[in-house]
Parts: structure tokens; C-alpha cells; sequence
């Protein structure tokens, strides 16, 4: 036991020892106490990247992206659109109070307005921009995994009759006063006005949407009920699309629709407003379009690699796996390093994109899976690692280090062997099976720092990784 708590120690400095040096090759035989030999060595191999067009992930994100940028760096045109639903709080009641036109002796409200709420924005504040909402003609289904490329308009999703209406905006609401914007709980928001005559999907007409929504509360209390109730039977949802400007984009955090009435009281008169939240469980998903031209074109530029979000560009690293197994078949691969140091972007913008901050490392196979089974890092077949920050005075200075994937080496040297044990054709059929994609991620820990939730990083970021003389440093160990 004693013998086996040492040599444990000692295999232990040894991976101390490499940590503080990439330059494992000096490292040989290391321990031996004439009954035990523990021959520890290092070797590094070369690792090739290269850059693949994300297409579309998976849109499971609580923040909407609303507007048109252009990333100085690339030359990239970024669009985002996304679709939202409301919410109802279980068993609403409306107030028993008296909501009438003086004239038609009927339920009526003064006003409807959409509230799109954010606290972080991309772009220019003052940049003109337009939007267009629709209304859907059915919610979103709560079993189906939305991607990035979803688009109600070319799904058909679209209430023909229903709401669509256009609002030029700017990130700074300029129609709000300065008073309200004082208020210390004040959040920016761009308002949609919905005042305009609405007609139900039976043909009914009322003199606004607010007006439709507390007649529909007096018919049927039942649609209010709970949020599924309320988005299947009164409002399936909207999709907000940007439809002009150039130069902002909106982080829409939830959006608010707001009813606005009069009401009667004790032979008074109040101004009243009812509230309708649109949250995550309800379904918020925002739609990306990249500029496929300008896309591919980083994807042939083999002078280096990108990662480019949301849904631009991954890298690919083809890791050398049959190199680091060949005489080392019996041996314990117990590190394996790799360092992937970014080029720092030689264009001055006052709009330059940021970095992304953690990167994701999978096998090829699983950027679909990996997400629609909710997965997290597992530290054996999938890995974080962090940017390390441009001012560091270590090597590792702008790089992104994956410290140890050995698991994940050993995981595809083993599905290799046996695969093409069993089947000769194996290997033709898995063209992918040494490769693994870097994919920027939100990562999410609870208060215990445990991680607990890894989503697609949604926000505007964008990179450029070396991709000449990269090397994956390997440890392997053996007792003879």
C-alpha cells in the first residue's frame, strides 16, 4: 500500500512538473526502486483545425436577439428575429371591477402595447432600425427542438388576417422621459404598439387587441387558467422580425404584453393595466441569419481557423490518435494537452465583436446530441475550457487550454480497435471518429460552483485560431 501511495505521488509530480512546461520531451524513465519500474515518457504529435459552418444550433436560450449588425472584422451581416409566447400566473383572476365604454356599455381597453425589455445591446444606441411582428396562428410545440434557422413565415406559422405591424426603433427609446428613465428600476424597452381594430380567427372585431383579450377573460376564465390554456386558445404568440436598419442588436431579456383600461370603483374613476410575462418556459427562441457568402468564405480560409457566433462558425481538430496509440499499446496515456492560442484581431472598430469566453469540446458526431439530451461537460468524452485573457504573463497568455483530454484519446482509440474488429468497413462508415468540434458555450454553475447547464453562447462573438504548429502533448506511463 505504502509502495502504491508513492509511486502514485511521484506519477503525480511528474504531471506538476509538465503542467508548469509544454516541453514534455525531456521527460523519460523517471522511478524505480528495484522491485517496481514506473517508466514514465512524453512525446507531442500535430493537430490539425480547420473552420465548419455551424448552419444552425439548437435556439434554448431565455434571450432574444433582435436587429442587424455587421462584424467589422469579417465583413459578416448578422440578423436576428426571434418568437415569444406569453405567460398567465396559475388560476389568474381579473379584478371585480367595472371596465365599460361609457357609451356602448361595453368591456373595453384603452390601449394594447408589447414591451420587448433588454439590458445589453450590441451596436450603435442610436442606429435607426425597424421591426415587424406577426401574429402565429399556433403556438410553438413544446415537445420539438427549435433550432437556429427556425422561421415561422417560412413554416407557414403565420395568422393569415392576423396583427402584423411595423415600429421603427432605436436601443435608446427616445420617447421615453427622462423622469422615467431616472427610476432606479427602469429598463430599456422597445414598445409595439397594438391599438389598431383586431379580428379574431371567428371574425370577431374589436377596437384594439386589449380589447379582444378582456372579452375573451369574460367569456371563457377557463383560457386563463394556465399558460398552456392561454397560448393555445388566446395568444399562440408573435414572431418579432427585423425588417430594416443597420447597426444595433438587442438582447431581448422577456417581453411584456400590457393592457391599459378604465375602470370604475366606489363612483370613481382609476386607470388600471393588466401585465403578461414572456419567460423561457413559454417558449422564447431566437432565429439567426448569417451571410452564407461570407461565411463560406472563412470556412476556405485555411490561414487560420474561426469561431464565429451565433450559429456562424465552429472549429474543427482532427486529433492524431493513431500516432499517440502506435507503440504505446500498452501503456496509460494519463495527459494530454492541447493549447489553441488566438490571433488577435488587427482591425480597429469602435464595434469590434467579443471573444468568446468558454469553449465546448466534443466529438464530431454529438454537436446535435450533445444539446437536445441537455448535456454537460462530463470531463471523459466532452471538456470546457476558458479564454485565459489577453495580459496573463504565461505562455498560456490568449489561449484557450484544454489540459488534459486523455480520456477522450483513449475513448477513440478504443472505439477504433473495436469497431474494426467487428466490421472491416468500420472505419469508412465513421469518417469522423478522431475529430472533435469547439463550439463557444454559456455554462452555468449553481452556488456550489457546480455546473449544472451548458447552452449555445447566442451572443456576437467571433475569434480567429492558430492552426500552424499546434501540438497536442501527450504523457504516457507503464510498470514493467
Amino acid at each position: 500500500m505504502m509502495k502504491t501511495k508513492f509511486l502514485a505521488s511521484m506519477l503525480f509530480a511528474v504531471f506538476v512538473i509538465a503542467a508548469c512546461d509544454d516541453n514534455t520531451e525531456s521527460i523519460g524513465t523517471f522511478i524505480t526502486d528495484g522491485a517496481d519500474h514506473l517508466e514514465v515518457t512524453a512525446d507531442s504529435f500535430n493537430v490539425t483545425m480547420n473552420s465548419i459552418a455551424a448552419d444552425s444550433v439548437l435556439s434554448r436560450s431565455n434571450v432574444g436577439y433582435l436587429g442587424k449588425v455587421k462584424d467589422p472584422e469579417t465583413g459578416a451581416y448578422i440578423t436576428g428575429d426571434f418568437t415569444t409566447q406569453f405567460s398567465v400566473i396559475e388560476d389568474v383572476t381579473f379584478p371585480n371591477i367595472n371596465i365599460l365604454d361609457q357609451i356602448t356599455a361595453e368591456t373595453v381597453a384603452d390601449s394594447c402595447e408589447m414591451r420587448l425589455f433588454y439590458q445589453n445591446y450590441f451596436g450603435d444606441s442610436l442606429a435607426t432600425m425597424k421591426l415587424t411582428a406577426y401574429e402565429l396562428q399556433s403556438p410553438m410545440k413544446e415537445d420539438v427542438n427549435y433550432y437556429s434557422n427556425y422561421n415561422p413565415q417560412i413554416e407557414g406559422l403565420i395568422r393569415a388576417g392576423g396583427i402584423e405591424t411595423s415600429q421603427v426603433y432605436s436601443i435608446k427609446n427616445m420617447k421615453v422621459s427622462e423622469d422615467e428613465r431616472s427610476d432606479k428600476d427602469f429598463i430599456e424597452y422597445i414598445s409595439i404598439k397594438l391599438n389598431d381594430p383586431y379580428t379574431d380567427k371567428d371574425g370577431n372585431t374589436y377596437n384594439n387587441f386589449g380589447t379582444y383579450i378582456l372579452r375573451t377573460y369574460h367569456q371563457h376564465p377557463e383560457y386563463f387558467k394556465n399558460s398552456y390554456n392561454f397560448v393555445h386558445n388566446v395568444i399562440p404568440g408573435f414572431y418579432i422580425k427585423n425588417t430594416g436598419g443597420l447597426g444595433s442588436m438587442a438582447y431581448i431579456n422577456s417581453s411584456q404584453l400590457r393592457i391599459n383600461f378604465k375602470y370604475d370603483y366606489n363612483d370613481s374613476t382609476y386607470n388600471g393595466a393588466f401585465y403578461f410575462g414572456g419567460t423561457e418556459e413559454v417558449l422564447q427562441k431566437t432565429t439567426i441569419s448569417n451571410d452564407k457568402e461570407t461565411i463560406t468564405k472563412l470556412v476556405n480560409d485555411n490561414s487560420c481557423t474561426y469561431i464565429k457566433t451565433p450559429a456562424g462558425v465552429f472549429t474543427q481538430v482532427t486529433l492524431p490518435i493513431d500516432e499517440v496509440v502506435s507503440g504505446h499499446e500498452n501503456d496509460t496515456i494519463n495527459r494530454a494537452k492541447v493549447v489553441l492560442r488566438r490571433i488577435n484581431n488587427t482591425e480597429q472598430s469602435e464595434y469590434t465583436l467579443d471573444l468568446p469566453q468558454t469553449l465546448l469540446m466534443i466529438p464530431s458526431d454529438s454537436i446535435y446530441s450533445f444539446f437536445e439530451n441537455g448535456n454537460i461537460a462530463n470531463y471523459k468524452q466532452s471538456f470546457l475550457a476558458t479564454y485565459s485573457g489577453s495580459n496573463s504573463s504565461t505562455a498560456e497568455a490568449n489561449t484557450y487550454t484544454f489540459n488534459n483530454i486523455a480520456s477522450l484519446v483513449s475513448f477513440m482509440a478504443d472505439n477504433k480497435r473495436n469497431g474494426m474488429k467487428n466490421d472491416p468497413n468500420w472505419l469508412s462508415q465513421h469518417p469522423n471518429w478522431n475529430k472533435v468540434v469547439l463550439i463557444p458555450v454559456t455554462a452555468t454553475y449553481n452556488s456550489s460552483n457546480e455546473l449544472y447547464k451548458v447552452t449555445h453562447d447566442m451572443s456576437l462573438t467571433s475569434t480567429k485560431l492558430n492552426n500552424t504548429n499546434v501540438k497536442l502533448y501527450v504523457i504516457y506511463s507503464r510498470f514493467e
